[in-house]
């Protein structure tokens, strides 16, 4: 019972701990997130891209609303660390997801590290970007030799499936 209660409860615990405290996790989220506006595909934690998605998320709905706004000025500037991206959120980023109403992060899970600490990680990237996909796309496989036999066969029993029900 005791564990099922503790579980239950938060205790007040809403976010990951990220770094040493609060304004150190701030920081490391500003700089992952910079890197993420400036090269369009980070490598990092599970727990990080988990975390940094949200507000990547939120600042790109902030920027679609304009650079002529207040208020996603204000988040570009605090967000983004290097101050000579805030032209690229707004004309390159905001402009590619302008009829996007959400989704423009995408997070693929990577082998863990291979030193001591073994951490989980994660690609984390926006859509749309310029780099080759992480995953190879499916080939359309009806022009291969046993995908065309298969659909013959399927014809001819179709079509003698029918001469039968004639027949009789």
């Amino acid at each position: 019972m005791r564990l099922t209660l503790r579980a239950l409860i938060s205790h007040g615990r809403v976010a990951r701990r990220i770094g040493l405290g609060p304004e150190s996790r701030i920081n490391i989220l500003r700089n992952i997130l910079t890197g993420l506006v400036r090269h369009e595909r980070i490598e990092t934690t599970r727990a990080r891209a988990d975390e940094v998605r949200f507000y990547a998320e939120k600042l790109i709905d902030y920027a679609k609303k304009g650079d002529t706004n207040e208020k996603p000025m204000k988040m570009a500037d605090f967000w983004l660390t290097e101050k000579d991206l805030i032209p690229k959120l707004f004309k390159v980023l905001a402009v590619r997801f302008e009829n996007q109403r959400g989704g423009y992060t995408r997070m693929a899970r990577i082998p863990n590290r291979e030193n001591l600490d073994r951490a989980s990680m994660a690609v984390l990237e926006f859509k749309g970007n310029p780099f080759p996909p992480l995953f190879p796309m499916k080939r359309v496989s009806e022009l291969n030799l046993l995908n065309q036999l298969l659909k013959a066969y399927r014809e001819e029993k179709a079509q003698m499936c029918c001469v039968w029900l004639v027949d009789a």
